[in-house]
């Protein structure tokens, strides 16, 4: 019998340190272009010197088989620094990963983080799922997934934040976690990412914010195009949603709740919400609700064109990546009560 899913216990003191995701350095990391001025990062290391330069409070980056050293030097250098460290992580597939696993919590905990992101779809259920069947097992697969990492992080006592990641709606994400029943698994709760799955932020947020542990704070725009809309993450201020008010209801469940930007620099993600294969896996959303959706994305469309960077050169690409993290940083700082 499963327990009751425990919401997170208030703190007394609030960390109002800024720190950024990993994701916010998407190009700098997983593009690999080439560059002088901005090498790719090859290390969590590289990433700490580079935000704490840039006055970032904190990162959240990938656990990359860390040995004991590079953990201890980690720990050092952001204590030395006062920068926050959240670790991001794979679940196990199986049984047979879960030794994988258990290594890399030992590895964050060693670098003294105490809360790992994860997500349980690395790409849009909308993309990857042409059946509702296919969807089906992908989330029997993601249950038992996070059932074998439960019992490694109540182990270690380090808190594992799985992301509400263009996966799961709001019902489905919370019945997952009320079914695991454990006060080790919550919620990295991203302000953006539901939009795609035709949910409202604000509600996201208000329902999702009892049970996350951390932060993905962006900004969004959209505008329509033939078969749905776009939608980018955009730099804080420079979009439809009301960041502070969101800050203000996360901080009321979780008053020390750590908040990392995700500024995503890319090209505008398609939403084909007017296709038969966005459809294939969702069976609740009404007619009346598709047009109640589009009317207000038709409402809330961006005054601004959508940004597109594919079209320049990689130093462009790399420098509008730093600006744009530089620009949110500065504005959480200036006008969301960070420091």
């Amino acid at each position: 019998m499963s327990m009751p899913i425990l919401p997170i216990t208030n703190t007394v003191f609030s960390d109002t340190r800024f720190g950024v995701a990993e994701a916010s350095y998407l190009i700098r990391w997983y593009r690999r272009l080439e560059s002088e001025a901005y090498p790719p990062f090859t290390s969590a290391m590289e990433m700490v010197e580079h935000c704490g330069e840039l006055g970032f409070g904190g990162i959240q980056v990938g656990i990359r088989k860390w040995d004991k050293k590079e953990s201890r030097q980690l720990r050092n250098r952001s204590e030395a620094l006062e920068m926050f460290l959240e670790g991001q992580i794979k679940l196990p597939k199986d049984e047979g990963d879960v030794a994988r696993f258990e290594t890399d919590i030992e590895s964050a905990k060693a670098a003294g983080i105490s809360i790992v992101r994860t997500a349980c779809l690395s790409g849009r259920r909308y993309e990857t799922f042409d059946t509702l069947e296919a969807f089906n097992k992908f989330k029997s697969a993601s249950i038992n997934s996070i059932q074998l990492a439960e019992p490694i992080v109540r182990k270690h006592k380090v808190k594992l934040a799985v992301e509400n990641h263009k996966d799961w709606r709001i019902y489905e994400f919370l019945e997952i976690l009320k079914n695991i029943g454990s006060e080790w698994v919550g919620i990295t709760l991203d302000t953006g990412n539901n939009i795609s799955l035709l949910e409202d932020p604000m509600e996201v947020v208000k329902k999702l914010a009892p049970y996350s542990f951390s932060v993905h704070l962006k900004d969004m725009a959209v505008e329509e195009y033939q078969d749905g809309f776009l939608m980018s993450e955009v730099n804080l201020g420079e979009g439809y949603l009301d960041i502070e008010e969101m800050i203000r209801v996360i901080k009321k469940e979780n008053p020390d709740i750590r908040f990392n930007l995700e500024m995503i620099t890319r090209d505008p993600l398609k939403i084909p919400c007017l296709t038969d294969k966005y459809w294939a896996t969702f069976e609740d959303i009404s007619a009346k609700d598709l047009g109640t959706y589009l009317q207000s994305i038709r409402s809330q469309k961006s005054k601004e064109s959508l940004p597109f960077v594919s079209d320049k050169d990689n130093d462009e690409q790399l420098r509008l990546e730093v600006e744009n993290n530089r620009t949110s940083l500065i504005y959480a700082k200036n006008n969301l009560g960070f420091k």
